[in-house]
């Protein structure tokens, strides 16, 4: 079955297709991969694709490798690798030259048990996955944490890191020069862990569909469940 380029929610994939062009569709989704050569298989909604225009069949010999069994595909909300381009949702071309996160922070009860989903994105394309376990916290705490952790997590080279967060609240503390009446000491730490990083904070709206995103969510609410950290390597 041939391959065709797509656009799922501004990012591009290929999806697979029918002979016709269209799309290959079960039960509403169809299978689609972040880039030529990925191996992990993932299944989008169909009214969320669209065909890039001028768009033509890729055979399947052509297309990406078949599925890693270790790499088993995850249709709700999972963790996907970027399009050929390394260019993820909400960013531009910079972030084809530097390390991509998504990160999100998850409490149980507020304050409660507390953790943090780091997923990192190489410039080629490589995806590494993360959590911590924080104990007793608020949720802007466990959302901080999860972009102090993302850079400390990510290679030194390349210095660039695009770090995704659905917290304005972060955003607005540490890139935006809002005054931190509460997590000073916190507030400190981050400002100090991205001072030696090329970071930018980049808004993403939580629990939209955006695979990365959901993905940092899973994360952070495995952390709690587990109560145990495991920093995103190699």
């Amino acid at each position: 079955m041939p391959w065709i380029e797509a656009t799922l929610r501004g990012q591009r994939v290929l999806a697979r297709a029918m002979p016709d062009g269209s799309f290959a569709a079960e039960g509403g989704r169809v299978e689609i991969r972040y880039g030529a050569t990925s191996d992990r298989p993932y299944r989008a909604a169909a009214r969320n694709l669209e065909i890039v225009a001028g768009a033509t069949l890729i055979s399947d010999e052509a297309g990406p490798p078949s599925a890693s069994s270790a790499a088993p595909d995850r249709s709700r909300g999972a963790a996907a690798k970027p399009a050929a381009s390394g260019v993820p949702h909400g960013t531009d071309a910079r972030a084809s030259r530097a390390w991509i996160a998504y990160t999100d922070g998850a409490c149980s009860g507020n304050p409660g048990p507390a953790g943090c989903g780091v997923v990192l994105v190489s410039p080629d394309g490589k995806v590494r996955e993360g959590f911590d376990f924080i104990g007793e916290a608020t949720n802007n705490v466990a959302e901080l944490t999860a972009i102090q952790r993302a850079v400390e997590w990510a290679p030194a080279e390349p210095p660039a890191i695009v770090v995704h967060t659905d917290s304005q609240y972060s955003i607005g503390i540490l890139q935006k020069g809002w005054k931190a009446k509460a997590n000073q000491d916190l507030v400190a730490r981050v400002r100090a862990v991205l001072a030696t990083r090329d970071v930018r904070l980049v808004y993403v709206p939580g629990h939209s569909g955006v695979p990365l995103n959901e993905r940092a969510d899973e994360l952070a609410r495995e952390s709690i469940l587990a109560r145990s950290s495991r920093p995103a390597r190699d």
